[in-house]
């Protein structure tokens, strides 16, 4: 067990998730709220109305300099370089083995400022390995993720929770502010980065801030949001309704051990760009060779689920053996869908929409297909 588990932090929200009656769960050394009663009925608010999650405990490195962005792109995966001041990127940053040290979100917030948000368990590694990597570029990095609180309004409902707190002279900006971009913003009389890049599948924003400003802004959202269906969420609904939009989880779909081709990730990696970034030659000799194993999304034929660990087998018939080509990643019901759901690793010949699998129930096969990501895209019939 490591001190960060035997010790686990607290973000600044912790006392109003106790309030409120959270259960709790570590989380990348994090005591996080996981549910405040019934993970589905906040899984189905957000799908609903909205959800009010705490996500204090992802990282915050800033790259600032007149070298950021040539910097970014010899740290990073992506092409940073052709990102526009006030928008977002999703990237990957590797080890020279090509590897996934973590997937990361970065904010072009000037020409020469960036915002890189790693995850949680990962933000140690992530601000370690850009500081190191930043030798011989005219840049600073700064590791701001233990002074910086991030509150995330999930849900149809968020821009009318939000339109109650934003400056009357704002309010345009939360119809105007696309997909994948950030801007300075002041909700109730707080300064904040208001950025819309969700994990849930719907609309929503992200809103980050410095710790002292965290619980006023979290019971303002609160009571703003009451009359709109919005409820304090968990880790537990936030999880299921990631998997339903058929996003990558780090230490579940991705690790070290994981190139970005058997992910699926492959589009997320610049290889057109000047930089000679870190991992790129084992990149390369990766994308040449192809991923013998990839990520694929399977949906149940019949009413169990599988679990990230179990086996992804062939289907047979009578008592002979399967042959096992696969494992899951991550699998429960869908609240939404309301069938089982999966992510799993399957071999690179069974990997087709429509091919029939089984996932290994202790013993007991349970029928899924193949089916393309996600599962859920918002707008769609559920």
């Amino acid at each position: 067990m490591s001190t960060a588990a035997q010790t686990p932090r607290h973000t600044a929200l912790h006392d109003e998730h106790a309030a409120l009656g959270a259960s709790f769960t570590d989380f990348g050394g994090w005591d996080m709220p996981l549910k405040y009663g019934s993970e589905l009925e906040e899984h189905r608010a957000v799908r609903g109305t909205a959800g009010l999650f705490d996500l204090s405990h992802m990282g915050e490195v800033r790259v600032t300099g007149p070298d950021a962005a040539t910097f970014l792109n010899s740290a990073l995966a992506g092409n940073l370089a052709r990102v526009a001041v006030g928008r977002a990127k999703y990237s990957l940053i590797c080890a020279e083995d090509g590897g996934i040290i973590d997937d990361l979100i970065t904010y072009r917030l000037g020409e020469t400022e960036f915002l890189v948000v790693p995850n949680a368990g990962n933000a140690p590694a992530v601000a370690a390995a850009l500081q190191e990597r930043a030798a011989g570029f005219d840049v600073t990095v700064a590791d701001e993720s233990a002074d910086t609180s991030l509150i995330a309004v999930q849900g149809p409902n968020s821009v009318a929770i939000l339109a109650e707190l934003i400056d009357s002279d704002q309010r345009q900006l939360l119809d105007d502010l696309k997909y994948y971009a950030a801007a300075p913003a002041v909700l109730s009389g707080t300064s904040v980065l208001l950025a819309r890049t969700g994990y849930t599948g719907e609309d929503g924003f992200e809103i980050y801030l410095g710790n002292d400003e965290a619980v006023p802004l979290w019971r303002a959202l609160l009571q703003a949001g009451e009359a709109h269906g919005l409820v304090p969420a968990g880790l537990a609904s936030r999880d299921s309704l990631r998997l339903e939009a058929g996003m990558p989880l780090y230490g579940n779909e991705l690790s070290r051990e994981t190139t970005p081709f058997a992910a699926g990730l492959g589009p997320v990696v610049s290889f057109k760009k000047d930089e000679d970034f870190v991992g790129r030659a084992a990149l390369e000799a990766a994308r040449e060779q192809g991923a013998s194993r990839r990520l694929v999304g399977l949906r149940g034929l019949g009413r169990r689920a599988g679990r990230s660990g179990y086996p992804v087998v062939l289907p047979v018939d009578g008592d002979a053996d399967a042959t096992v080509v696969g494992v899951v990643t991550s699998g429960q019901p869908s609240p939404t869908l309301g069938v089982p759901i999966a992510l799993a690793y399957v071999d690179a010949d069974h990997t087709e929409p429509g091919t029939r699998l089984d996932i290994d129930l202790r013993g007991k096969p349970q029928p899924f297909e193949v089916v393309e990501l996600p599962f859920y895209r918002r707008g769609s019939s559920a």
